[in-house]
């Protein structure tokens, strides 16, 4: 099965690093954070790739163009500009890179790749988060439901502290940490999807989490895989920087 990972958006709110390249190339540990998501799926034996480019796609394609002499040791011979390569440090991956549009959104960008997929079940994700989803058993349950779509669900680690209020709603009785059970269900990407998906996109012309994501689930198309373990989605520069901190930690939890 091939892994689309959707990689062309603007990435607005980290501007601070989109400005110069885009999301999926925003490095955590020295490696862009599309390549820990590529390693999570190699992880389980899925090593095709299917990339959807948009936003500064020329960079994700230079930087998988030059990925075998950048990770390899090399010697150059100056005077007659001979190249031997020392030692081999590459992924046995295989990546289609496509130019799916700068504007497009997403069930567009899923129709711009369909001639790469076949009629073949595959997976689908987004280029700016990282999980440590069990890619097996995330198959081995879409299997079991018989839905045209699985979405990984999870309930987010609580951020903000939750208040208490009188009926009037003007003075504080308490405040606890908002714990992660608290929590509503959300969607983080790491989807599985039957070749019926392309029923429900239309002409592309929308988010696949409006339409077709509502139509599957008013058929009953969709089913849910609730995953329970670490998920961070890279949203900001403060996601960034935590995400970060837990690779120099070697407390990264997706790390494989």
């Amino acid at each position: 099965m091939k892994a689309v990972i959707l990689a062309g958006g603007k990435g607005t709110r980290i501007s601070e690093e989109s400005r110069v390249r885009p999301k999926p190339m925003v490095e955590i540990g020295g490696k862009p954070i599309l390549w820990h998501i590529m390693r999570q799926y190699a992880a389980y034996g899925f090593t095709e790739f299917v990339i959807c480019c948009g936003y500064k796609g020329h960079m994700i394609k230079e930087y998988f163009v030059n990925y075998y002499q950048n990770n390899s040791q090399l010697e150059i011979r100056l005077k007659d500009q001979g190249v031997q390569v020392l030692a081999r440090r590459s992924e046995p991956w295989r990546v289609t890179l496509v130019d799916t549009g700068l504007e497009t959104l997403t069930a567009g960008r899923l129709l711009r790749v369909r001639e790469y997929l076949g009629e073949e079940p595959f997976f689908l994700t987004y280029g700016d988060g990282v999980s440590d989803v069990d890619i097996g058993k995330l198959l081995a349950f879409h299997q079991e439901q018989g839905k045209a779509v699985t979405i990984s669900t999870t309930q987010p680690e609580g951020r903000f502290g939750a208040l208490q209020l009188d009926a009037a709603g003007s003075r504080v009785l308490g405040f606890k940490e908002k714990a992660r059970a608290d929590q509503a269900f959300v969607n983080i990407g790491f989807m599985v999807m039957e070749p019926d998906i392309y029923q429900y996109l239309g002409d592309g012309s929308m988010m696949l989490e409006a339409g077709p994501f509502e139509r599957l689930a008013a058929e009953g198309q969709m089913a849910a895989y609730r995953h329970e373990g670490f998920w961070s989605p890279m949203d900001n520069i403060h996601d960034r920087e935590y995400l970060e901190k837990l690779w120099e930690a070697g407390e990264a939890p997706w790390r494989v």
